[in-house]
């Protein structure tokens, strides 16, 4: 998923879109424990998409910090 997407969700849905992201990732990792892995570039793809949520997550909460004030 790209930045641009994510930037027109709102926080909730964003929340939830990590919480999937982080299960996936869970779910990948206990595949490579395992020697299951079939698509191993997988893993390093979920990273970076939890890496970008977090990122828009950080920005949405920073302009609204500054909304209020």
């Amino acid at each position: 998923m790209e930045a641009k997407e994510m930037r027109g969700k709102t926080e909730a849905e964003l929340k939830e879109e990590l919480l999937t992201l982080r299960r996936e990732q869970f779910n990948l990792r206990m595949q490579r424990a395992t020697g299951q892995m079939a698509r191993p570039d997988q893993f390093s793809k979920v990273r970076k998409d939890i890496a970008r949520l977090k990122t828009v997550l950080a920005e949405k909460t920073r302009s609204e910090a500054k909304d209020k004030a």
